[in-house]
């Protein structure tokens, strides 16, 4: 048989044809020693290798064997940031990863623009934690008027969506596998219709679903930034009803939910992310998502809870509400976190213990404001106002989630100023945490690990 007597470049081995041999072997040669160099020679015929070959433990044979190694480190990175780049890059709208907030003209809700279809048309969605849809103003029957002079926040108009001047967008048809209204269908070659009802009384959008593409940008540790292009659902939203036409989302939403339609769903299906994302809503009325981002080490977290067996939103378990220096006994509550929200609902008998306890530890007078939904509202001086009482959400393993945002003021005269708590009461079964209490936070909605996780935003 053939000796084979291995050369090793300290891990890597060269290969050499032997002889004379009744077994196969493999001798481990350092890549600098004595032997190493007269093989070197032998096999080169070059004579002058002896020249420049390092001596042992010298400083040029120790740096040798460094840079060696910095090299094996490269590729051994390079390697897995080919291997996991996709899923380790964070993406982003390709506007930027800005989200932005109108106040009152806008239903108090957080923003993003997007860019969607060939050639790329530009929307102002809505981020909803609490839906699954993307859907858009589309070849409209009924939709909020899209002009800018129509809005004091805007400054370009809002976009209508044509799925016919878009050279990427493609029928979804009644025989998909993602189409849930096929029993409204006539044909499965018909174009898949959806109707999206919402929790505000009366409000809805309904059209029919198609394949786009969306424009997102991709940001790594590993990578420069580059654009991105996804296929996505959306919906083509020929009518919409309710507060849709009197200034929330005029020019469409995302829906960020669990479902198989959504965006951070469909993109963790194509391997583009890890199955998470972030929302980060910040006191000065901006903030960002990023997709991907499952957030830092140090952050806290709880689970989601399931809704009979299926994890079908993001639903968390409150153990005890906090105010001041101290919890409320029996004050544990389920509630569904709601990025579609604009504030915090709390069911009826959290609620009334909450709104007393809070009540009895402000120090300022209390009044009523006309035309005004929030029952708790005072009126401070400027050292009262540093004397408002906290609010705490503890979890389970006792993670604890400070509540950032849980008033609202404005000066009222030099010197005063009116604030109300901003929690309302809900006849349902469970809480909403809304954006007001999410304010503050980097919030992850980690959907791989099936947690929610938050920490203070910088």
């Amino acid at each position: 048989m053939v000796n084979l007597v291995a050369i090793c470049m300290l891990f890597g081995c060269i290969l050499l044809d032997g002889s004379d041999a009744v077994s196969f072997s493999s001798k481990l040669v350092h890549r600098f020693s004595d032997e190493a160099k007269e093989r070197w020679i032998s096999k080169s015929g070059n004579v002058s290798v002896a020249d420049s070959w390092p001596k042992k433990n010298s400083v040029e044979y120790l740096e040798l064997l460094l840079s060696n190694d910095w090299k094996r480190q490269k590729t051994r990175v390079k390697l897995q940031s080919n291997n996991n780049s996709s899923r380790n890059q964070l993406l982003f709208p390709s506007e930027g990863s800005q989200t932005h907030f109108f106040g009152n003209q806008f239903y108090w809700l957080h923003y993003t623009w997007i860019d969607i279809g060939t050639p790329n048309v530009s929307f102002l969605v809505a981020l909803d934690a609490g839906s699954n849809l993307l859907w858009v103003p589309c070849q409209c029957i009924q939709c909020a008027p899209l002009s800018a002079s129509y809005y004091t926040s805007l400054d370009r108009n809002l976009s209508e969506y044509d799925p016919s001047s878009s050279s990427s967008s493609k029928n979804v048809s009644c025989s998909h596998p993602l189409c849930k209204s096929r029993s409204s269908c006539k044909s499965l070659k018909d174009p898949c219709p959806y109707i999206a009802d919402y929790s505000t009384e009366d409000t809805s959008s309904s059209g029919y679903l198609v394949d786009d593409i969306l424009h997102l940008a991709s940001f790594s540790k590993h990578a420069p930034q580059s654009s991105v292009q996804s296929s996505v659902i959306i919906g083509c939203g020929r009518k919409q009803t309710g507060s849709y036409l009197d200034g929330a989302a005029p020019d469409g939403v995302m829906g960020l939910g669990l479902g198989d339609v959504s965006v951070p769903s469909l993109l963790a299906k194509a391997g583009l992310i890890q199955n998470s994302f972030s929302i980060c809503f910040d006191e000065n009325d901006s903030g960002s998502v990023f997709f991907g981002d499952q957030g830092p080490a140090t952050q806290q977290s709880t689970s989601f809870l399931p809704i009979g067996e299926k994890y079908d939103a993001y639903f968390v378990g409150v153990e005890s509400y906090c105010i001041g220096n101290s919890c409320l006994t029996q004050s544990g509550f389920q509630a569904l976190v709601d990025s579609g929200a604009s504030f915090t609902f709390l069911p009826t008998e959290i609620y009334a213990e909450v709104v007393v306890k809070f009540d009895k530890l402000v120090s300022s007078k209390r009044i009523s404001l006309q035309g005004n939904s929030w029952k708790y509202c005072y009126n401070a001086s400027s050292e009262e106002m540093l004397k408002v009482p906290d609010m705490r959400l503890i979890f389970s393993k006792n993670q604890s989630f400070v509540v950032r945002n849980h008033i609202f003021s404005f000066p009222e005269n030099e010197g005063f100023t009116v604030f109300c708590l901003t929690v309302m009461s809900t006849d349902g079964d469970y809480g909403i945490i809304g954006q007001n209490f999410m304010m503050g936070h980097r919030i992850v909605f980690d959907r791989e690990n099936l947690k929610l996780a938050w920490s203070h935003s910088k």
